[in-house]
């Protein structure tokens, strides 16, 4: 589930080809053999210098330590926020991560390689194939709540302008400007949050979640989302939700909360160092890890912090519930019962639209004067 990406580093600063051509055969000698392990603490020296010691960083920035000295700076975004993209690249430029872990799972990780005019269409276009793509990747119930959900960051993104997740393209940018620099997806796969907030509600929790989503139409500003970055005004919005939704909460935030801190501190592991041979002792560096997460789950993550997780109970599925198998046959029967209708109401005007044209007038009063004939 974790994936990860290795980015190149940056060129040998001792290749032979920045050698004078007349200068000693033995620079470029040195140069030419110089071993991996050599290479790799060269890379790592320039890298150590640029990193800051005390670094400048912004105010959505939370730092975190382990018990074996590792650094994980989490930075708290809002998802459709220009501002939260510039704390992104300033923190990875600032901190020079070994690490960056993102809120996203493989099932949401195309949207780093898609440019902002085409998320931006996707994300306003909701259409009767992605519904039934959604539907058989996820099941019935999650993939209705999936599109739901779409709904609401398409109304989001119509209202602004404005593509979703550019605060974790823009960290798969910077982390692939700094050296040995690993690419994290540190969420739950989104299947298994869906199924277990579904199988978490009741069947008229799932009706009045449904409607509410269905019927969203408030008018959004740019300054309502960069006040998603106060953290009062943001626990304020939380309380709302946890009242009217508790089990929601839960599957959704809570239990995201305790996956995103496991595996920011899966990444935080120290660094093992390369050896020039098998005899050499083994040398192992704190690491340093940048996690971009939306600010609601920061507070979770610290509550979460010093405490021993295990994330086996979170990634089970339950089975469905008697209200989930009563709504899926609802919904079932619903869907069916409006395509019979379309089809006979297609149908009915069709035939009234044939009979209607002057040929097929001709051809039953034709028809018509024959019978009478006979």
């Amino acid at each position: 589930m974790q994936e990860e990406q290795q980015p190149e580093a940056a060129a040998d600063p001792m290749s032979s080809s920045d050698a004078p051509e007349d200068g000693p055969k033995e620079t470029s000698s040195v140069s030419q053999n110089i071993s991996d392990a050599d290479a790799f603490k060269i890379l790592l020296e320039m890298k150590m210098k640029k990193r800051q010691k005390k670094p400048n960083l912004p105010s959505t920035v939370t730092e975190l330590d382990t018990e074996d000295g590792s650094k994980v700076y989490v930075v708290g975004t809002a998802h459709f926020s220009d501002s939260s993209k510039k704390d992104v690249v300033k923190t990875i430029q600032e901190v020079q991560p070994d690490v960056v872990v993102v809120e996203l799972c493989q099932y949401r990780v195309s949207m780093l390689k898609m440019d902002e005019k085409t998320l931006l269409k996707e994300a306003k276009e909701i259409n009767l194939e992605k519904l039934q793509q959604a539907i058989k990747q996820n099941g019935v119930m999650s993939g209705l709540m999936q599109m739901l959900l779409l709904k609401v960051s398409a109304h989001i993104t119509e209202q602004l302008g404005m593509a979703p997740g550019g605060e974790f393209r823009e960290a798969f940018k910077e982390a692939s400007k700094v050296p040995f620099c690993k690419f994290h997806l540190g969420d739950r796969p989104i299947p298994v949050t869906f199924k277990r907030a579904i199988a978490a509600l009741s069947f008229w929790q799932k009706v009045k979640l449904a409607w509410g989503l269905c019927f969203l139409s408030d008018p959004i500003s740019k300054d309502d989302v960069e006040k998603c970055k106060q953290k009062d005004l943001l626990e304020q919005m939380m309380a709302e939700m946890i009242g009217e939704f508790p089990d929601l909460h839960r599957t959704i935030v809570s239990e995201r909360d305790v996956y995103l801190t496991y595996m920011l501190k899966q990444a935080a592991k120290q660094i093992e160092l390369p050896r020039a041979s098998e005899t050499e002792p083994r040398t192992y560096i704190p690491a340093v890890v940048v996690g971009v997460v939306g600010m609601g789950h920061v507070p979770g993550i610290e509550k979460n912090w010093n405490s021993d997780l295990n994330i086996q109970e979170i990634m089970s599925v339950p089975p469905p519930s008697a209200s989930s198998k009563i709504f899926k046959f609802v919904i079932k029967a619903t869907v069916f019962g409006l395509m019979g209708y379309g089809c006979y109401r297609i149908g009915q005007r069709t035939v009234q639209f044939i009979l209607s044209m002057p040929a097929a007038q001709s051809y039953l009063q034709k028809l018509t004067e024959i019978r009478s004939q006979h």
